[in-house]
């Protein structure tokens, strides 16, 4: 039996009421974002937890096609469609559902790194470079898991394709293993942070300022002003020395005097260095000795810890020591010793000295 109303049968009449129910639906969800991410923005203006700020970003993140997916599937529920489409709508409806949580963990994952970027940054130089790993790991692997479940929902065996995608993937592991070898040395340097950007490291010979801690590579400006890049993997083989991190310097140093000096004048010396070392404000004396009889010098051996590893402070306090030991030695008529050779000629009979 059919109804005629305003010249308009009841399927058109349905799916007026269906395109209604869809535009009512986005339009209430639209309204009802910008309400509450307004309202939640405005809250978190005033509070000094960064967890309000984030749900503000995520649901920000709402596509407008998500909402009219939504929409679309409230009014087919109206018309009377076959079972195929309507299966068909609802796998889409339910695809649309998880590509927007896979945009709202991506927005998520971003913000959360970006908070504990800025907060570590003052503190832990390596934030800067090691949370774009992380951040590039973690949206990787969440895409990669909302592909798989959008498969399965369109029902296809995700099972045979996971199996066919691992043995495709030790295929290419093998033939990229160069640079998957730097992608996981890099979450090593990441992670168990032996430098960070800013440190001064010295790699074999080469000494120089971590500028930068990429996924593949390491760039560090030596001292000579050029940018020296290394592979993450060559670098983590190689021996490296942090020497930002370190919190005393210990130096030794040797001074050798000549042997024309008395035996007093000898066991002064050790005194008299570890006077001008204790008279250093920022170093402490360790211990003074005569260490060995040098092929043209007496070798007295001083130690001493530098109370910061700043390189400049050391060098003006070696100059210090130094200037103090020319001082009291010339008051003391030690005389320092230089290389010298004395060659000694003993007389012999004139008869051995005729000799051929």
């Amino acid at each position: 039996m059919h109804y005629v109303l305003f010249n308009n049968g009841v399927p058109a009449w349905a799916m007026a009421l269906a395109i209604a129910i869809a535009a009512i639906v986005y339009t209430v969800l639209h309204m009802a974002k910008r309400i509450v991410v307004g309202r939640l923005a405005t809250f978190a203006a005033t509070t000094a937890t960064y967890l309000d700020d984030l749900a503000v970003g995520m649901l920000s993140a709402t596509h407008p096609l998500f909402m009219l997916s939504l929409g679309i599937y409230a009014g087919a529920h109206w018309l009377l469609l076959p079972e195929g489409t309507t299966t068909v709508l609802s796998r889409l409806v339910i695809a649309a559902l998880l590509l927007q949580c896979a945009r709202w963990g991506g927005v998520g994952v971003h913000g959360w790194l970006h908070h504990y970027r800025v907060q570590r940054s003052t503190a832990d130089a390596a934030s800067t470079t090691s949370t774009a790993a992380l951040g590039f790991v973690a949206r990787t692997a969440l895409w990669l898991i909302i592909a798989l479940m959008i498969l399965d929902n369109f029902g296809l065996n995700i099972t045979t394709l996971v199996a066919s995608l691992g043995i495709g993937g030790i295929a290419v592991a093998l033939a990229i293993q160069n640079i998957l070898g730097d992608l996981f040395s890099s979450l090593s340097i990441v992670l168990d942070k032996p430098f960070v950007v800013g440190d001064f490291i010295t790699v074999d010979d080469i000494a120089g300022t971590v500028e930068y801690v990429g996924l593949k590579t390491t760039r560090i400006r030596a001292l000579g002003g050029e940018q020296v890049v290394f592979s993450n993997s060559d670098l983590l083989k190689s021996r490296i020395r942090n020497y930002k991190r370190m919190q005393t310097r210990r130096i030794v140093f040797t001074v050798g005097v000549v042997y024309e000096i008395s035996k007093s004048q000898l066991l002064a010396i050790p005194r008299i260095l570890r006077e001008i070392v204790d008279a250093q404000p920022q170093a402490r004396f360790d211990r003074a000795h005569f260490k060995a009889y040098g092929a043209s010098s007496l070798d007295f051996e001083t130690v001493y810890i530098v109370q910061t590893p700043d390189y400049g402070v050391y060098m003006d306090i070696q100059q210090e020591i130094n200037v103090a030991l020319f001082e009291r030695f010339g008051q003391e008529g030690i005389g320092f010793a230089y290389p010298t050779q004395t060659v000694y000629l003993s007389h012999q009979g004139k008869n051995a000295a005729e000799a051929p």
